[in-house]
């Protein structure tokens, strides 16, 4: 694989312009989230602005001024995604990643930087007989048995640490993380169980209407019996 990203085929979650500042930009390292990640330098030049080009931006991360879900990434290429929290302690700022109306990864400030919310993805019993929880960008916790897959759960940062559980369920609030709908705030109003190889689909309520998605795409942000999200997205 090469080390560099066609600006024409860059993902369309990534906000950056596709005929202008050159041919190629950096591509993330493996890691975490998946191939819809933003590399740091990116994120640190062209959404933050914290630098013109690119060797600065690549001075600051190397110095450790960048953390991302309270850990310093010293790696350009880092790849951050959805529901990172970025902080730059120097400024005394915060971001969330989070989606815009495009469907595309956007930056906002926020103040709750101690708080990650993750969406469980698959659970597997390890040595001891304990249960881990795999979770949406590949994260992995030791937790007891009550967690299902696609509830979320609440965790401090850096110390992963649950401290809420966000269940999959009537009347729960998701956002949308995919498709025609990627960043849309809903209540989840059915779930169907498809019985055969297609994806199970999820009927989700927003202010702009009833729409039917893949359940793959819905990630539980609040309660059922709450009007707010857990964490700030900027709505």
């Amino acid at each position: 694989m090469g080390m560099h990203q066609k600006r024409l085929s860059a993902p369309k979650t990534w906000r950056i312009p596709r005929k202008s500042g050159g041919r190629w930009v950096v591509k993330p390292s493996p890691g975490p989230h998946n191939k819809f990640a933003i590399p740091l330098l990116i994120l640190v030049r062209d959404y933050l602005g914290l630098a013109d080009t690119a060797r600065e931006a690549r001075r600051i991360i190397a110095a450790g001024e960048i953390l991302v879900d309270g850990v310093p990434r010293k790696d350009y290429k880092f790849p951050v995604g959805l529901f990172d929290v970025v902080k730059i302690p120097k400024l005394e700022k915060s971001y969330r990643i989070v989606f815009d109306e495009k469907g595309r990864y956007v930056p906002i400030e926020i103040e709750d930087d101690d708080v990650k919310l993750y969406k469980i993805v698959n659970k597997t019993m390890v040595k001891g007989g304990r249960i881990q929880l795999n979770l949406f960008d590949g994260t992995n916790v030791l937790a007891d048995n009550r967690y299902k897959t696609k509830d979320s759960i609440l965790m401090k940062i850096p110390e992963k640490e649950i401290i809420d559980h966000l269940p999959f369920e009537i009347g729960a609030l998701v956002m949308v993380t995919g498709g025609s709908h990627a960043g849309e705030l809903g209540r989840v109003k059915d779930y169907r169980i498809v019985r055969s190889s297609a994806p199970n689909l999820v009927t989700v309520e927003s202010e702009k209407g009833e729409f039917t998605t893949v359940v793959d795409y819905v990630f539980v942000v609040g309660k059922k019996d709450s009007d707010k999200p857990v964490i700030d997205l900027g709505v």
